[in-house]
């Protein structure tokens, strides 16, 4: 047999890509061996990759020895947060996106183009305002100031309502025929064809609590509410810092998310088509 020879483009492209793997995959495996490093080799051994001795002191002073600075509570305040977020927003959007994309009311694709518009903005400009909304609920400190806000994200509203337009009308139209009201065909007929894009919605939603840092940051002051993010900075100490413990708490931080991103890839890659999962 012939071996067949790969062209100059596909053997660029294949470089490249190996090139932009080593580059984010460098950093990982630094960071893994750096929390790996005693504090006091760290700070007197200059740059060496690998360490003298391996040590495991800087994960158990942090997951056991430490009660100043709780990991394992902020993580499970983490985990509270990003899975009661990540629920809110699969009902929101879901709902929106059925709004937008099968129902029929006046002034339907005006507002949301200013809907639309609304993504132009930075999210820093919220924070004051949201900051006093919260604070006029009584939400500062509280787990609700984390979970609520964000829950009708724009970005999710538009890929839920681009993935529904996909979906045939004619199924809308035999519920219909069969006595089936709005609600019943959001639950029975559109809401099952919806799983791809929900998965995805769910993956960025879960991401986007977990590794948000600003917000938590602001409205959390109690040590024992603070998710893992913002409560990470206290190992920094106040007078100096600690980069193998920081390394140590950073990678624990990042568990979820990589197992997520492993068991769910496959709905991301159903995702790019916006007709994934729909036969007919």
């Amino acid at each position: 047999m012939k071996t067949k020879l790969l062209s100059l483009p596909k053997l660029v492209a294949f470089f490249f890509l190996l090139l932009m793997a080593i580059i984010w995959v460098l950093p990982l495996i630094w960071g893994i061996v750096t929390s790996l490093k005693d504090e006091m080799e760290f700070q007197t051994m200059g740059f060496k990759f690998l360490p003298v001795e391996w040590v495991t002191t800087n994960y158990t002073s942090l997951l056991v020895d430490n009660y100043s600075t709780p990991l394992l509570h902020w993580f499970f305040n983490s985990l509270f947060i990003a899975v009661a977020h990540t629920l809110l927003v699969l009902i929101v959007v879901s709902f929106a996106g059925f709004a937008y994309g099968r129902l029929r009311f006046k002034g339907r694709n005006i507002i949301f183009m200013f809907l639309m518009a609304t993504m132009m903005f930075p999210g820093v400009v919220n924070l004051v305002p949201l900051y006093k909304i919260v604070d006029t609920l009584g939400w500062v400190n509280s787990y609700w100031a984390a979970i609520v806000p964000g829950a009708a994200g724009v970005f999710n509203i538009f890929l839920v309502r681009q993935f529904m337009v996909n979906i045939p009308i004619e199924f809308d139209e035999a519920a219909r025929i069969d006595g089936a009201g709005d609600f019943q065909i959001y639950w029975k007929v559109v809401l099952p064809l919806l799983r791809p894009i929900l998965m995805v919605v769910a993956l960025f939603s879960f991401t986007g609590s977990w590794n948000d840092f600003l917000w938590p940051s602001i409205i959390f002051n109690d040590i024992e509410k603070m998710p893992i993010t913002s409560g990470l900075q206290l190992l920094q100490g106040m007078y100096i810092a600690q980069p193998t413990l920081l390394m140590a708490g950073a990678l624990v931080a990042i568990v979820p998310t990589f197992i997520i991103y492993l068991f769910a890839q496959k709905y991301f890659l159903q995702s790019m088509s916006l007709s994934a999962g729909i036969k007919g």
